[in-house]
Formats: structure tokens, C-alpha cells, sequence
């Protein structure tokens, strides 16, 4: 049996009830996979679509943090090299915040921390939770919830990232406005880093603030 939503009318706002599913199969399972949906959705001049078929990449959910100095007013961003920016023709090593997968019975507050610590050596004080978005909701489930952490920059150094996950990773620390000044250039390419940096750039002040009351950790 097919739901329909409970608002009707010319305003009416369809939910995943206006939806029916027909068909799901697995593809590919590997470090992510791929599944093709079959379904058929309400359509906004009334009556539904013909059944559409689309392979959905699913990698689960992440997380992802800039860490904010309001003491020194520094950022801490990390550079790593990047399989998708190197196909997409980008630069191959993106500046990046910290960022993780969410495992399960994790929570995003925990990922953040914890990604803090091996990419980028540093304990993180006070989360602020700035948005929850779709990565690229066309074909892909992922969502990704940011933050702003507070934490001392000047612990900001080396190379870090666990090995047997291949990673290898390079901490930069620098002023808010230098990276921000990479956001307006196009320096910095990717969704979760432009977000933080440009809540960061219309937020910083109040962090500047409430941090006269806070020991950094």
C-alpha cells in the first residue's frame, strides 16, 4: 500500500511518504557500495512518475570539524592527498578540516574528537554544531554534520594520520583570515571546510568573546 502526505493542496510539501519504493539490490560492497533503487514518486502537477531507476553510493555518515584558536584567532586545516580531487582534475592535495565516518552507536561530538586527535594531534574544547547537510544528494545518502572546535593552535604541527589506513597527513595552522582569504580564491575546494570557514567568518567575534570565560583544553 502506497502512504500519501497529510497536507493537500496547491502548497502541498511532499515527504518519504509520497515515495514508493519497488526494488532495491546491492551492486558493488567494498570500502563503500552501491545499491540500485527502483521507484516511482507523487509528481507536483498530480498523479505519480513512471518508475525511475538510479544507483545510490552509499557510505554511511561523517563528521567533520574546523578547530578555532579565538585566542590567537588561528584556524587548524589539514592536507592530505585526495582520490576524487585527483580524478575531478583539482588540486590532488586538498586543505581540509578534520573530518570522520561515523561508526555505529557513535555520535558526530565523539567522531570530531576523536579525528582531531589522529589527524591532527590536538584535544578539542567546546563544540559548536554549525549544520547538517546532504553531500550530494543525486546519488549519494551521506550526510555530514560540522562543527567549530575550540583548541589551541600552537599544538598545531607535524604529520599525522594512522598508516595502516593509509593516511598521511600534514597540519596546517594559520590566521582565520588567511583562510578565509583561500575560501574566497577557490584555494580551498571542498563543501564542509567552505561551510566552517564562512560560519567561522560571521561567528568569530561571539567565540572571541564567551572564550575570556573558558580555559582552552
Amino acid at each position: 500500500m502506497v502512504k500519501t502526505s497529510k497536507t493537500v493542496g496547491r502548497c502541498e510539501e511532499f515527504t518519504a511518504n509520497d515515495v514508493e519504493v519497488l526494488g532495491k539490490a546491492p551492486l558493488y560492497q567494498g570500502f563503500f557500495s552501491m545499491v540500485k533503487y527502483r521507484f516511482r514518486h507523487r509528481l507536483f502537477a498530480g498523479g505519480w512518475s513512471e518508475p525511475v531507476d538510479r544507483e545510490m553510493f552509499e557510505r554511511g555518515h561523517a563528521a567533520a570539524m574546523l578547530p578555532y584558536d579565538p585566542v590567537r584567532d588561528c584556524v587548524v586545516m589539514i592536507e592530505q592527498f585526495r582520490v576524487g580531487a585527483y580524478a575531478a582534475g583539482c588540486a590532488p592535495w586538498q586543505l581540509e578540516i578534520v573530518a570522520g565516518i561515523i561508526e555505529p552507536e557513535e555520535v558526530s561530538e565523539e567522531v570530531v574528537r576523536r579525528e582531531a586527535v589522529e589527524e591532527a594531534g590536538l584535544e578539542v574544547g567546546e563544540l559548536h554544531k554549525i549544520t547538517r547537510y546532504l553531500s550530494s544528494s543525486g546519488g549519494c545518502s551521506e550526510t555530514l554534520d560540522v562543527f567549530v572546535g575550540i583548541a589551541d593552535s600552537r599544538k598545531a604541527d607535524g604529520i599525522h594520520g594512522l598508516p595502516e589506513e593509509g593516511e598521511d597527513i600534514r597540519v596546517r595552522g594559520l590566521s582565520r583570515e588567511q583562510a578565509y582569504q583561500w575560501v574566497e580564491s577557490g584555494k580551498i575546494e571542498n563543501a564542509a571546510s567552505i561551510i566552517a570557514l564562512q560560519w567561522l567568518q560571521l561567528n568569530y567575534r561571539k567565540l572571541q568573546e564567551a572564550a575570556q570565560d573558558l580555559p582552552l583544553p
